[in-house]
């Protein structure tokens, strides 16, 4: 690779040991992926945040790239920690686990990371522009970011995306390069998608029939006549979980789908795709389900405001998680949603979501709206999962 003379000096370690090792890390994975150079980053986000992820090993790495002197050179922001910082004992966590979280954050706090954890930092400041190089980890983040914003990046790992941070550049390889954005495959969609859950259920269908086939190649999706803000995101997650997709094209929404000719090789996907994608995901009855959650991704203001809406004068009946960014929750507090919301009996779990959070064992079945929530409830905590419209969720909660 070809370093400049200031990447040269951090690899030779005049800028500390942390930094020395970041670009070390950095320079080994552009050798593996060919790059032949770095691009600097205007922003990175962080994942392998949760101590039930990092346990003590990965602690003990965090903490020498502290102590090393390493700090952050540009806007880093984390993923979800394993709890909710500030109300982590209403939401049953041990005191074990919350000091093992606190040391998380204290060493990404001391290298001058912003300690918002939250998997749609594009919703809470951390929103780089059409066409920048950032250096990203969390999958539906990631996917976001290439397919909805224009920006750039691979899909790092929790060390990488650390030492692009440290170092505020990432090898020029995959998304980074115009040639690896292009699409090799049409999936036109002949069905009607409008809500959270049929979006989730679309990156499903599509990420089956992609595995089918044996590829992972990356798609332009025609068919789609609109897409919110909250669908974008579902679908994100989806077809990322489903799919291992870091990107996407959709014809009159995404900004780079009108640059590139939607390849000549299509494949349908057609109602009977959605229902099965859907159906595959429910193997709970309401009666199940002790477990009921959005907001994975994170939910958005506009998402908590029609909570609050809805739980208004009401109880809920079921444990009932609202997760989100602490920010996000802040302003939530401001316009009055919190207390309603909390008044219903439904908890806040900002900083957290029910993917990284230990639980394991504490529940049976899952209500929710995110596809991506179904995945992980099932392969990482065994729960048996209900798939349904985010109306139709704050109503199981009630029931």
């Amino acid at each position: 690779m070809q370093l400049t003379s200031i990447e040269q000096d951090m690899l030779t370690g005049k800028h500390g040991p942390a930094t020395k090792k970041a670009m070390e890390i950095l320079a080994a994975l552009g050798a593996i992926y060919g790059a032949e150079h770095m691009v600097p980053v205007t922003s990175v986000q962080i994942a392998g945040v949760s101590y039930d992820n990092l346990g003590e090993a990965g602690l003990s790495f965090l903490s020498e790239m502290a102590d090393g002197g390493g700090k952050a050179r540009v806007l880093t922001t984390l993923n979800p920690a394993g709890m909710d910082i500030e109300n982590w004992q209403a939401l049953g966590i041990s005191p074990e686990f919350a000091e093992g979280q606190f040391r998380v954050i204290e060493a990404f706090a001391r290298m001058g990371v912003v300690t918002s954890c939250t998997c749609t930092p594009y919703l809470s400041g951390n929103v780089p522009h059409y066409g920048e190089h950032i250096a990203w980890a969390e999958s539906s983040a990631v996917c976001y970011a290439n397919s909805v914003i224009g920006a750039r990046t691979n899909r790092e790992g929790g060390p990488s995306a650390l030492a692009a941070a440290l170092t505020g550049c990432t090898p020029a390889y995959g998304y980074h390069l115009d040639e690896n954005r292009l699409p090799r495959v049409s999936v036109d969609v002949r069905a009607t998608v409008s809500s959270n859950d049929a979006f989730g259920a679309l990156g499903k269908a599509i990420g089956q029939k992609l595995e089918v086939a044996g590829e992972k190649p990356l798609v332009t999706i025609t068919g789609i006549a609109r897409a919110s803000v909250d669908n974008l995101k579902s679908f994100c997650a989806s077809i990322a979980t489903y799919g291992g997709a870091a990107m996407f094209h959709m014809a009159g929404i995404t900004p780079e789908a009108a640059q590139v000719a939607p390849p000549e090789r299509i494949m349908i996907i057609a109602d009977e795709d959605i229902a099965a994608a859907h159906a595959s995901m429910n193997d709970a009855s309401s009666d199940d389900v002790d477990f009921v959650s959005l907001g994975c991704p994170h939910l958005s203001i506009g998402e908590i405001a029609r909570i609050a809406e809805l739980l208004k004068g009401k109880r809920v009946k079921k444990e009932f998680w609202i997760t989100t960014a602490r920010p996000t929750r802040q302003i939530a507090d401001r316009m009055g949603y919190t207390a309603i919301i909390e008044a219903s009996g439904a908890k806040f779990a900002a900083d957290t979501c029910c993917v990284v959070a230990p639980i394991k064992g504490r529940f049976r079945a899952l209500a929710t709206d995110s596809a991506k929530a179904c995945y992980y409830a099932y392969s990482k905590n065994k729960f048996k999962t209900v798939l349904k419209p985010f109306d139709d969720v704050i109503a199981e909660a009630l029931r």
